[in-house]
Parts: structure tokens; C-alpha cells; sequence
């Protein structure tokens, strides 16, 4: 079983908390289907947010998908002029049996423009 890493981000319409676990937690799930993926196979969950983003920690979105006993971290994007706003972000490490090549990287809505070579 190799461990690989999986990105993702989706961009949120306003900052508030509810909206926030609803597009982290489809973001989330999107990214568990689209690898054939259950939570025993995530290692770790890395979570950034843009700065304009304050309402609630995106890690909580996690937890209530029942993503209890994986470790996961928040972090502050960096404030860079001219960045998409409101985005959350995530990388995931995994165990799972598909090559780099396999992994499908999920950028849902209008995050799909922050990586076009990628996004699904």
C-alpha cells in the first residue's frame, strides 16, 4: 500500500459557518468518492483558508462527516493581492493502491480555475 497525497479546494460564497461545513464537507466527500476512498484510508488532512475567511475552523467539517480518529490541521493561506478569496483548501495523505497518476485531485466550482491542468 503506497502512501500518496490528494488536493483539493472549493471557493465559498459567503463566510459563514453553515455554508462553510456544507462546501468542506461535499469538498471532502468529493474527494473520498472520486478515490474510492473510506475514512480508514485518510493518514491526514491539512486545511487552509484565505485570510478573509473567519467563521469556523474547516477541520470541523471533518468531524462531522465522522472523520474522528485522523489528524487534521488548520492553517492561514497566504495573503497574496489578486488571490481567488474565501477558499479552503485541503491536502490529504493516504494509503491506497493508486499510482500519483490515479489520484484525483478535486477543485469544485469556481476553484476549478485555481489549478485547470488538474481539477476534474
Amino acid at each position: 500500500m503506497a502512501v500518496r497525497a490528494v488536493r483539493g479546494a472549493v471557493q465559498l460564497e459567503r463566510d459563514e459557518a453553515g455554508h462553510m461545513q456544507e462546501q468542506v464537507a461535499a469538498l471532502l466527500t468529493a474527494v473520498l468518492e472520486r478515490n474510492g476512498l473510506t475514512a480508514d484510508d485518510l493518514i491526514s488532512i491539512w486545511f487552509t483558508a484565505t485570510p478573509d475567511l473567519h467563521s469556523d475552523f474547516p477541520a470541523a467539517a471533518a468531524r462531522g462527516l465522522g472523520i474522528v480518529d485522523v489528524p487534521l490541521i488548520c492553517a492561514q493561506e497566504l495573503d497574496i493581492a489578486g488571490a481567488m478569496p474565501r477558499v479552503v483548501r485541503i491536502l490529504a495523505h493516504i494509503e491506497t493502491e493508486r499510482s500519483r497518476g490515479d489520484v484525483h485531485h478535486v477543485y469544485l466550482g469556481a476553484a476549478a480555475a485555481l489549478r485547470k491542468d488538474i481539477a476534474q
